[in-house]
């Protein structure tokens, strides 16, 4: 079944007559095609691609042709959509709750008049993006494939005199070079005490001594990849190594109980059992993982809040398995894998090497 026939159905589910899409993430995902300032209606009966002389050309090339409809109109894309929606008969349009703005959201209130405008698409949408078939696999493969590219030729390219923003620069540079359509977020390159930061920025100073976390990914057809590599610039004092075997261990032990049915809780409960146990309690202050597809940050989460509570691993999920321990002023260590949820049992799209690397 198509991203379409999958969307209708949902549609006729829920009792939506039409669903207006105007975030360009879902757009994409339901059409194959990335464009801008547009939106996409589909009815029952009706998909239509409606953008502008920028993109026409573009669009009737690309694998939304022929499928929808693709047509650039000379008046607001409201009083479009009303016009297509009163000719189907709808009673009820549905808009992504999540992404409009108000005034969107009041001009399509305003233009479907005697038509229902409420929430309810992003649900709808999110809800079939989690769970992605062979073809968003294959994707997200391969823009991993290129991330663990970039780490091998990173361990290779790394001087202690560079700065972090010069790791962050190198690794993104490697990844376009290499035909990643853009890097999937912000790339992180912390080294020293920043790698305390989970989320720290690069900055514009010589690698310090000590842990050099590096968080990055790539993006292949609109699908992002994730991967966290910790190594050591400088050689590891004991604590160190310790501290990094923990982190290894609770994600290996995380990753080995993971499979089809595996309670997302129970993920993150086992890795955090023994950073904890390991006497690190209370520095992994975040979830084990997070759902990954065409948005970095997607269902499900493998955390100790996820809901509902007996939320499991199903197949068609892809997640990240990212422990870590973050000591306050002092160094921090992730190791971070992929993996996609297979009927058979789990698929880990992160190849690169895991034992601790020391640049001297």
């Amino acid at each position: 079944m198509s991203k379409l026939q999958k969307l209708r159905a949902a549609m006729a589910e829920k009792g939506f007559d039409a669903v207006i899409i105007t975030s360009e993430v879902n757009q994409r995902y339901i059409t194959g095609f990335n464009f801008q300032d547009g939106l996409v209606l589909v009815t029952a009966n009706r998909a239509v691609l409606i953008t502008d002389f920028r993109y026409i050309e573009a669009a009737k090339a690309s694998k939304a042709a022929g499928i929808f409809e693709i047509i650039t109109p000379d008046k607001r894309h409201s009083a479009v959509v009303a016009e297509i929606v009163k000719d189907c008969g709808g009673k009820v349009a549905a808009v992504e709750e999540a992404k409009i703005s108000l005034s969107g959201y009041e001009a399509f209130k305003a233009a479907l008049e005697g038509c229902e405008v409420k929430g309810g698409a992003s649900a709808i949408i999110d809800g079939l993006r989690e769970f992605k078939d062979a073809e968003e696999i294959a994707s997200t493969a391969k823009a991993q494939d290129i991330a663990d590219a970039a780490f091998k030729h990173i361990i290779e390219f790394i001087r202690p005199d560079m700065t972090e923003i010069d790791v962050a620069l190198e690794l993104e540079f490697f990844m376009r070079a290499h035909g990643a359509e853009s890097t999937a977020f912000d790339t992180i390159a912390v080294s020293g005490k920043a790698s305390s930061l989970p989320h720290g920025e690069p900055r514009n100073v010589q690698l310090e001594k000590g842990f050099l976390t590096m968080d990055y990914g790539a993006k292949i057809d609109g699908y992002c990849s994730d991967m966290t590599r910790t190594i050591v610039i400088g050689k590891a004092d004991d604590e160190m190594k310790r501290l990094y075997n923990t982190v290894l261990e609770a994600q290996l032990a995380a990753l080995a109980a993971a499979k089809p049915g595996a309670l997302c809780r129970e993920m993150d409960k086992i890795a955090r059992d023994i950073i904890d146990n390991a006497g690190y309690k209370g520095t992994f202050g975040h979830s084990l993982g997070h759902g990954v597809g065409m948005y970095i940050h997607e269902a499900p989460g493998l955390s100790q809040k996820v809901m509902p509570a007996d939320r499991k691993l199903t197949p068609g999920h892809i997640v990240t398995f990212e422990p870590g321990i973050y000591i306050e002023g002092k160094y921090g260590c992730r190791i971070e894998d992929m993996v996609a949820v297979l009927e058979d049992g789990i698929l880990n799209f992160t190849h690169s090497p895991k034992e601790l690397i020391e640049i001297c």
